[in-house]
């Protein structure tokens, strides 16, 4: 059985996040967004959320590169000068793993954001972290503790099949996320002894900011059996503060809400939803 989980990343970063996201929800194939809770937007993501029933929302842990729930100063390991949590992952991760104070820091902020989520009222459908930070085992346990006191049930683990790519779109030789497949694989294992839900496959880190309507729908017709999550970043525009370099964001909203791709729903025949749908 094909089960399909669309998911847009950084709910609440902007309100052009916010708009393509309620756009690609009414009118295409969009059914989870991941929640920015601390980001300039946050606010009116949650007040689209409620107006929307059938949106499934998650957390969306910011854990790099973006604004902290607790103050800066609460978190002198974790944040530079802007007051935004670091951008150097490589040396933040191993800062995490010989200062016992970053660790506490960390736990504190992932807290805060769990907390900060269950105060907007959303049922927390999913969890899952800003650049897939949450598959650093550190995080991961620190995570994995902390959620399930949240009522934590869904997580997501960024694994993605090459194989299906190379069918969406032949010729292409999409890189492999070798850097994280090892933690990847070992989240996967840890989330299942917690008795979490997690997809069979991730689709979107390849072609993570170049989810075009011609991909999407090339996906979406090569679908495998199992639990696929393929997670996109819409946006009715660029220009703002947060937004990734190079990112067609546009473009994605448009993959999201073109014909071609709930079309190849309806043939591949795939139940559509967010993860507490198949849970």
């Amino acid at each position: 059985m094909k089960r399909l989980v669309v998911t847009a990343d950084d709910f609440g970063l902007s309100l052009e996040v916010n708009e393509a996201v309620e756009q690609a929800h009414r009118d295409g194939i969009l059914t989870a967004a991941s929640l920015m809770v601390s980001a300039p937007a946050a606010a009116d993501a949650v007040a689209r959320a409620r107006r929307l029933p059938g949106l499934r929302v998650g957390l969306h842990l910011v854990l790099v590169e973006a604004w902290p729930t607790l103050p800066a100063a609460e978190l002198p390991d974790l944040t530079d000068a802007q007051g935004l949590m670091r951008r150097d992952m490589g040396r933040l991760g191993l800062d995490l793993a010989l200062k016992a104070s970053a660790r506490r820091q960390l736990a504190a902020e992932i807290a805060a954001q769990f907390e900060a989520y269950r105060a907007t009222g959303l049922p927390l459908d999913h969890v899952n972290a800003h650049k897939h930070f949450h598959v650093h085992p550190l995080i991961a346990g620190a995570v994995l503790r902390i959620g399930r006191d949240f009522g934590m049930r869904a997580i997501r683990v960024p694994r993605e099949t090459r194989a299906v790519l190379r069918t969406a779109e032949p010729g292409s030789d999409p890189r492999p996320a070798l850097d994280i497949a090892p933690w990847a694989a070992l989240l996967a294992v840890r989330a299942r002894q917690a008795g979490l839900l997690i997809p069979d496959r991730t689709l979107g880190l390849a072609w993570s900011g170049a989810m075009t309507s011609k991909r999407v729908a090339g996906l979406l017709a090569h679908l495998p059996d199992g639990l696929t999550e393929l997670y996109t970043h819409p946006a009715t525009a660029g220009g703002f503060p947060g937004e990734a370099a190079g990112y067609a964001y546009a473009a994605e909203r448009d993959a999201l809400i073109a014909p071609e791709a709930r079309d190849a729903i309806t043939r591949m025949a795939a139940a559509t939803g967010g993860f507490s749908d198949f849970s």
